[in-house]
């Protein structure tokens, strides 16, 4: 199918916009500049569109699940929000750089093999954002029949509509991109004019001095739980930073660094929509075992049935986000995957996973669980992105990141055999000392979590010991002076040595040439 043009003012070079119902053809490669059809709304527009969903809904209940009075925990929930958008918002700024994704593009500072740690993060964040949607979305969906049907509830029941929601969350992925900018164009005013008539539907019910008191503090007191809050908050934002490239690399690598900035802090904090909804309304069902299910029969019918607009918009949306970037990614770890065939292999282990988790262990502790490790493993790699971002002057070479990719060894980010260990020396420890401190119960409980009183300093940790570790080993053991570009290194110094030449790796790159998708007009 052909694709548009459209050519900009003043002559500027068209640019091919690919229609929704064409599969994309582009996997981890770099997106060329013609091709480079987004902007820094988009960028808005996909992430509020991922969170405006009943997955950033049931976090937000977690601060009144953990035992906080509804001030408390709309407080937890905006310092959540907002430290992790700061933390988030340099993750938009490689896409465009770089013309790949976050994964890819963390290959100049970890190496290019290195950088399956951010494939890594990648996967373990789809996972439990992907589950989070299905089981959430489909459990709304499944509550509101029951109560407006009489339908009875069932495993079965529920089954076949995690099938059908996580089937069509497949079906959007493999075309790709520009479908899935659609679906989240419309997830962000239709679930953000659903979610608000929310204010109508329980006028009268929220009562807006909602106190357990200190008993009902899930740690204890006060402070361990309101931090433990805040962090689960956190993750949300957090979750996006292995993903942001995955979209921002469509945008012109001349679009101004804080336009970027600008659109990932105020998507974030958009969120503050679907959190403070999931906050107020877990007031009203305070005590009951099943939050979604005690919502649609505290709902007037009208908004029953409103919530499964809500909670199928959102289920697609988040669970489309989550899922792109993934099999984007592991079709370069896997070389005999397409972006197609990885993005199917993971939708089935994910919905492997919903099935496995949601009716055989506790949903409640396995999102703490995967949240916490996603907060502790996947800021201290952001952290060391961030730093490298400023000293390297924002410099990448495009082609150097993709040699592991096509099948050859060599170039910039070579570094020891295609892993830079400073990057990975400051990101190991740092990840597995914030475990140590970490405290979600009841499945991540680390020996140290108690020696503030039990408030969590996992977060602390990991982000004290990437910085301050990182930074030391790049000023003892300075990088190779050409990976910082024309105008040399900012607050750190080079080493002088030349440069690894670019070889064909023949093994690799013949496995590599048989398994590839085809290109565009093959």
């Amino acid at each position: 199918m052909e694709q548009q043009y459209d050519v900009g003012r003043g002559g500027t070079p068209a640019i091919a916009r690919p229609r929704i119902t064409e599969v994309e053809q582009h996997g981890i490669d770099t997106i060329p500049a013609h091709h480079r059809h987004s902007r820094p709304l988009d960028l808005f527009r996909i992430q509020f569109g991922g969170a405006n969903t009943f997955a950033t809904v049931i976090l937000g209940t977690f601060p009144i699940l953990l035992g906080l009075s509804l001030w408390e925990a709309l407080a937890a929930t905006l310092l959540g929000v907002v430290v992790g958008a700061l933390f988030l918002m340099p993750m938009g700024l490689f896409g465009p750089l770089t013309g790949t994704n976050n994964a890819v593009s963390s290959g100049a500072h970890f190496g290019v093999r290195g950088r399956i740690v951010g494939s890594f993060l990648s996967l373990l964040t789809a996972l439990a954002f992907y589950s989070i949607s299905v089981w959430v979305s489909g459990d709304a969906v499944v509550g509101a029949l029951v109560r407006l049907t009489g339908i009875e509830d069932s495993d079965l029941l529920r089954g076949i509509v995690y099938a059908v929601l996580g089937a069509i969350v497949i079906v959007v992925v493999i075309y790709g991109y520009a479908f899935m900018l659609l679906v989240n164009k419309i997830v962000v005013f239709g679930n953000t004019i659903l979610i608000a008539l929310g204010a109508v539907a329980y006028s009268g019910q929220v009562d807006l001095g909602y106190d357990p008191g200190p008993d009902a503090y899930a740690l204890g007191s006060f402070w361990p739980t309101f931090v433990l809050s805040a962090l689960i908050v956190m993750g949300n934002p957090i979750s996006f930073g292995a993903f942001l490239g995955d979209w921002s690399r469509y945008i012109p690598a001349e679009t101004s660094p804080k336009r970027l900035l600008g659109a990932t802090f105020s998507a974030q904090l958009m969120t503050l929509v679907p959190f403070s909804f999931g906050v107020i309304t877990a007031t009203l069902v305070s005590g009951e075992a099943d939050y979604i299910v005690a919502l649609i029969n505290a709902s007037p019918a009208w908004y029953a049935a409103l919530l499964i607009v809500v909670a199928f918009l959102g289920g697609l949306s988040t669970g489309i986000t989550s899922l792109y970037g993934t099999g984007l990614d592991f079709s370069s770890v896997f070389p005999r995957l397409s972006r197609v065939q990885a993005s199917l292999s993971i939708g089935a282990l994910a919905f492997v996973f919903i099935l496995v988790g949601r009716l055989a262990f506790d949903l409640i502790a396995s999102v703490n669980a995967f949240i916490g490790a996603i907060v502790i493993c996947t800021t201290p790699w952001m952290v060391i992105m961030t730093i490298g971002y400023v000293v390297r002057r924002g410099h990448y070479r495009e082609l150097d990141l993709q040699v592991f990719n096509q099948g050859r060894t060599g170039g910039a980010y070579w570094f020891a055999s295609g892993v830079n260990w400073r990057g990975m020396a400051a990101w190991i420890p740092a990840a597995v000392l914030g475990l140590l401190f970490a405290n979600y119960p009841p499945l991540i409980q680390g020996p140290f979590r108690n020696v503030a009183g039990g408030v969590d300093l996992s977060l602390l940790v990991a982000i004290g010991v990437a910085a301050v570790a990182y930074l030391v080993l790049i000023k003892v053991f300075p990088e190779p002076r050409y990976v910082f570009g024309p105008d040399g290194p900012r607050g750190v110094p080079a080493s002088d040595s030349p440069m690894p030449e670019v070889v064909d790796d023949h093994g690799a790159s013949a496995h590599r040439q048989r398994h590839r998708a085809p290109a565009v007009g093959e």
